[in-house]
């Protein structure tokens, strides 16, 4: 019997690594059921061990404060979404929202949830 793939789920691709299905106690009507076909579609990996754990980068050395700088043309504002300079986005910096943070996060909720409410709150910023 050849076990299923489970393409980047590498944890799973290995039968001895499975864990056995189970449900959280004491939950409502039918959830205990709803958990064990989720997992019986993508069975639980085994927890990682320590050799899988990432390792930390070592630290760089940090510049003293008052040392001169290693960039005299450019300006202080560079990377900065205002003032001269290239922009955050030119200096491959990522941008976080924590408004678009939280819309994903209602819109998400919204899909798992069946919520006419919660549902009217996403569809606002739906696009």
């Amino acid at each position: 019997m050849v076990d299923k793939a489970y393409g980047i789920r590498t944890d799973l691709n290995m039968p001895k690594a499975k864990v056995k299905k189970m449900a959280a106690q004491n939950q409502t009507y039918g959830k205990a059921g709803v958990q064990m076909e989720s997992q019986r579609a993508v069975p639980m990996g085994a927890p990682p061990t320590e050799l899988q754990g990432r390792k930390a980068a070592p630290m760089q050395a940090l510049e003293p404060l008052l040392s001169p700088t290693k960039r005299p043309g450019e300006p202080i504002t560079s990377g900065a979404p205002f003032g001269p300079g290239v922009g955050p986005s030119a200096a491959g910096i990522p941008m976080f929202s924590p408004q678009a943070a939280a819309i994903e996060e209602i819109k998400m909720i919204a899909q798992l949830d069946a919520n006419d409410d919660l549902a009217d709150l996403a569809s606002r910023w739906m696009s």
